[in-house]
């Protein structure tokens, strides 16, 4: 189907995004009755009113959530009942494609086609994945002596927090709960203040899937009112988070002033990307390097400091500007549009001080200027500094915007040094036809996830997450179902 921008339109005319929460099956208004407003980063335009639920609401999500896993209405189905239930979920997903897509473009500025063609298709299969992992997961018995018999066991943990952040709002809430929920936890989820819409609209869908009223909630507002409450409350026995490095601190502090929780971290990035000469496809190794502004360089992975080697430097910087111009900021709803709107006003003044920071440290390659479509300002030209150091503020510091800073090596030892002298460790890429250096680099480089002649590789089948200050635990991979149990040892003598 050609779903032209009068056809988007024509869906955002009909649509009425719900905006209460989601607590025992039900859709709820916060117990204060108190709102805010969703607005469309790429109009200025309100799209919804918000509950904005206290610590009172989230008291009552997750007394309503431990209930639930007490009474093993969820918990103590079997593997084989929840991958049922979970299988019906992705079909939902796949059926409701157009409406989240939308939602999610009008709720964080970013291309609706983007949305629709590749990440909700994706999203369907990581839970219909998901669902097919869980009745797939052997216990173990230990190769103790005989009279002994040592069994291993995977637990549900009880009521399991996820707090999501705005740059994917679906897709790190699916990454999270579904795991969850396919171990027998019950859920709360809060999802970032400023794109509640996809959670609000993936309860509609969990409950519809048949997954029992008050296991999966949504309790939506403010990290001060509602994130941190979570993080404090003592029924609370796992916290998996995905933001900044800043607020992930917060959350391991609040397990230490409750009832120590288990706490999960995914957190900010600032990703290398290594470009060696003897590369066989430059070309190639330019327009994935541009690929730093996919999602308005609104990615925690993305590889923002792209290490070129002196002598193909000012070449393939060239190309790079290239394949940067075909991320010119346009309408979100314009099916072609590879980039849209950052996700509000004050992130975009955030990005663009580093963008005039960036000036004073470095040379201004390409782009740098806000641009006014819709009436709305809060669109960003892809920018790209070159003559960058490791010491600059736009080269240490994660900026969350299509802002690339480029630096200079000469040697593979200077190119490690460069990409690990960073507080975070979240991804890296190396791009070369040598295939001992590929394996000396990545097994060099500090980071989760290590992609040759490739950036940004994400998949339901690999683990990701990152080491340092880029958090703990993995999400993905059989690994996740790690993060939501925990093993019971029974040890009988017969």
């Amino acid at each position: 189907m050609n779903r032209s921008i009068e056809f988007w339109q024509t869906k955002v005319a009909g649509l009425k995004p719900e905006g209460r929460a989601f607590i025992d099956g039900k859709y709820v208004d916060s117990i204060s009755g108190k709102t805010f407003p969703c607005i469309n980063p790429a109009t200025g335009k309100e799209i919804a009113q918000i509950a904005e639920c206290e610590r009172a609401d989230v008291d009552l999500a997750v007394s309503v959530a431990k209930r639930r896993f007490d009474s093993g209405v969820w918990a103590k189905r079997s593997p084989t009942e929840r991958k049922t239930v979970l299988l019906k979920l992705a079909a939902l997903i796949q059926d409701n494609m157009e409406e989240l897509s939308l939602l999610e473009s009008l709720d964080m500025g970013k291309p609706v086609e983007v949305s629709y063609a590749y990440e909700m298709p994706e999203l369907g299969g990581y839970v219909q994945w998901v669902a097919e992992a869980v009745d797939k997961l052997y216990d173990e018995v230990a190769p103790t002596a005989l009279g002994d018999l040592a069994l291993i066991r995977r637990e549900a943990l009880g009521v399991v927090a996820c707090v999501v952040p705005w740059n994917f709002p679906l897709d790190m809430a699916i990454w999270k709960c579904v795991p969850a929920l396919a171990m027998g936890n019950s859920v709360v989820l809060k999802p970032a203040e400023q794109s509640s819409l996809t959670a609000i609209k993936l309860a509609e869908l969990v409950k519809a899937a048949g997954v029992p009223d008050g296991v999966f909630n949504v309790v939506t507002g403010f990290g001060e009112t509602v994130g941190a409450p979570l993080g404090l409350h003592m029924d609370v026995a796992c916290l998996a988070f995905t933001g900044s490095t800043e607020v992930g601190k917060h959350f391991l502090r609040y397990s230490a002033e409750s009832n120590m929780k288990l706490v999960w971290l995914e957190c900010g990035g600032k990703s290398p990307n290594i470009v060696f000469a003897d590369t066989e496809n430059l070309d190639q190794a330019a327009k994935l390097a541009a690929r730093v502004f996919y999602n308005q360089g609104e990615v925690c992975s993305s590889p923002t400091r792209l290490l070129v080697e002196e002598g193909i430097h000012d070449d393939f910087v060239a190309q790079v500007i290239k394949y940067a111009k075909d991320y010119e900021p346009t309408d979100p709803l314009d099916p072609n549009a590879l980039m849209g709107a950052m996700v509000e006003d004050i992130h975009t003044q955030r990005v663009m001080r580093y963008v005039e920071t960036g000036k004073t440290e470095a040379t201004l390659a390409y782009g740098g200027e806000q641009v006014v479509i819709n009436g709305s300002s809060n669109f960003i030209r892809p920018t790209i500094f070159t003559g960058v150091n490791n010491e600059m503020r736009i080269a240490k510091e994660e900026i969350f915007g299509p802002v690339l800073s480029i630096i200079k090596f000469k040697t593979e030892a200077e190119a490690i040094e460069i990409a690990n002298d960073s507080i975070y460790g979240l991804m890296a890429s190396v791009f070369t036809s040598n295939l001992s250096r590929a394996h000396r680099v990545s097994e060099a480089l500090k980071a989760g996830t290590v992609t040759v002649n490739t950036v940004d590789m994400v998949s339901p089948l690999v683990p990701f997450g990152g080491v340092k200050q880029s958090g703990n635990g993995r999400d993905n991979s059989l690994h996740a179902f790690d993060k939501y149990s925990s093993l019971k040892t029974t040890w009988i003598k017969y």
